[in-house]
């Protein structure tokens, strides 16, 4: 356990930071469900305004650190491109 005023406050800091990162990772994913679920339902116009709701978030948790560039350019690419197909 911390035992300096400042190991306490850093883990003071550290809890709310998991906390906001769970908060924000959670929604984020639950951004992309709803596209993949609309996507399968075979609902392209409901799938592009989700995906439009999606796309900020995606951007989002990669700049917060929360998700590698990469990924979140993945993501979205693979979704544009399933969404297109329908």
């Amino acid at each position: 356990m911390a035992n300096s005023a400042q190991a306490r406050k850093r883990a003071r800091q550290a809890e709310k930071r998991r906390q906001n990162n769970a908060s924000r990772r959670s929604m984020t994913r639950t951004c992309l469900k709803r596209v993949v679920s609309l996507i399968a339902s075979g609902d392209k116009e409901g799938a592009a305004a989700a995906y439009k709701v999606a796309v900020p978030a995606i951007d989002r948790a990669a700049n917060n650190g929360l998700m590698h560039k990469n990924k979140a350019a993945r993501h979205k690419s693979r979704l544009n491109a399933q969404i297109k197909a329908l």
